[in-house]
């Protein structure tokens, strides 16, 4: 079974990985609990890096870019219904520590991690080479592309700032290093090559990250956070989320960063402290293809209107969601809903393009939305609606489908 890593100790958090374990527990029962993670052997891909890159081998890249890297340590609580009482309350509360990497960006003290890394985080901590520790502070974080800002005091450290490099030049092929802190194992290296582009994640909050990296190079729990290095070993990624086989929770070879580019557009807002919260539709779609053939839809393409959010932007504009059932050959979907077919009169095929059309956008924006609406005697019209867009919300409120 192949199946993206999760966190064992808080299931909403993903993990490409952040090693969690529990430290403490109080409340409830009390007691102490312990989170054992096994590690899979994975071998390294080979690297052309210094073929293609003459004179500045993975050993130089490590050097020089390792003490730029940092492990990250997050302490962690959560709270959960005690299980033996049977008539409520018994809330048990569990204290842990997460784990995972960081990128410094410049010589102010500027980290750049993953969301999950720091999510639900009561302190962090970030330490360097030879043992030297400091306390951070999460000053900005955007957790529907899984990153996060924090700042740290530069007394007394030398900082090693890495370079950003362009994502968008990214080639399948090209060769990568991940250096890294997995299963606590500080500041390891892996390489490998760039093995897919434009593969779509789901970040903390049930959004999609679209236009990720995948590579070969093995990374494990406690790597998220870390670089994702070209062969100049200029940071082309963050590493996030594993794939993994079996049991296990060790990589099988497909890996996803975060592309820096998206880290680039935002970086100036987060170090200010701010949390980005992109452009927002307020619906749940599915893509119109032949799985949907049963329903008789009007069009081949597009994307069904599956429900409309409460006090949002569709439904301010009357956009409507589906009212009935049909069975297709996945299962029930609603049916009776708008379908969308274009935003500003670019074609809209599948509920992928309508969500990626409206991250697009800012909040306020105003967009036209093509639809195809019954009319209560078996056909369609064409409807345009004029929609002013709202602001993400903090999660998906259905993470069932593509949300707009």
């Amino acid at each position: 079974m192949k199946r993206t890593f999760t966190i064992p100790f808080i299931s909403a958090l993903l993990g490409g990985g952040v090693v969690v374990a529990v430290v403490a527990a109080f409340g409830g029962l009390g007691g102490t609990d312990k989170t054992v993670t096994s590690i899979q052997a994975a071998p390294l891909a080979p690297s052309n890096a210094s073929q293609q890159s003459p004179g500045l081998t993975p050993h130089d890249i490590y050097v020089r870019d390792a003490p730029g890297v940092v492990f990250v340590t997050s302490t962690v609580v959560q709270k959960t219904e005690s299980p033996f009482n049977l008539f409520g309350g018994g809330e048990t509360q569990r204290q842990g520590q997460a784990t995972g990497s960081g990128i410094v960006i410049n010589s102010t003290g500027t980290i750049l991690t993953n969301y999950h890394v720091i999510e639900n985080a009561i302190k962090v901590t970030v330490s360097f080479e030879k043992g030297q520790t400091v306390d951070a502070q999460v000053v900005g974080k955007d957790p529907s592309n899984d990153l996060a800002v924090l700042r740290i005091p530069t007394d007394g450290l030398t900082l090693h700032p890495l370079t950003l490099g362009d994502s968008s030049s990214v080639q399948v092929g090209d060769p990568v290093l991940a250096i890294g802190n997995p299963f606590d194992l500080e500041r390891t290296l892996t390489t490998g090559v760039i093995s897919a582009l434009q593969r779509e994640i789901t970040a903390p909050n049930g959004f999609t990250i679209d236009n990720v990296l995948q590579t070969d190079a093995p990374i494990n729990p406690g790597n998220s956070g870390g670089p994702l290095l070209n062969a100049a070993g200029q940071v082309i990624g963050i590493n996030s989320q594993i794939e993994t086989g079996g049991s296990g929770d060790g990589s099988v070879g497909i890996g996803f960063a975060v592309p820096i580019n998206t880290a680039k557009s935002e970086i100036s807002v987060l170090e200010k402290g701010g949390t980005v919260r992109g452009a927002y539709l307020g619906l749940t779609s599915l893509t119109i293809d032949g799985s949907l053939s049963a329903l008789n839809l009007p069009v081949k393409s597009g994307a069904l209107v599956q429900s409309v959010q409460k006090g949002t932007a569709a439904e301010k504009a009357g956009i409507r969601g589906g009212n009935l059932t049909g069975s297709t050959e996945g299962g029930q979907v609603a049916v009776g809903g708008d379908i969308v077919t274009s935003i500003d009169g670019k074609t809209v095929a599948s509920s992928e393009e309508l969500a990626n059309d409206v991250e697009a956008k800012k909040p306020g924006d105003t967009i036209t939305v093509g639809l195809l609406r019954g009319n209560g005697h078996g056909g369609y019209e064409h409807k345009t609606v004029t929609v002013t867009l709202g602001t993400r919300p903090n999660s998906v409120p259905n993470a069932n489908t593509p949300e707009g």
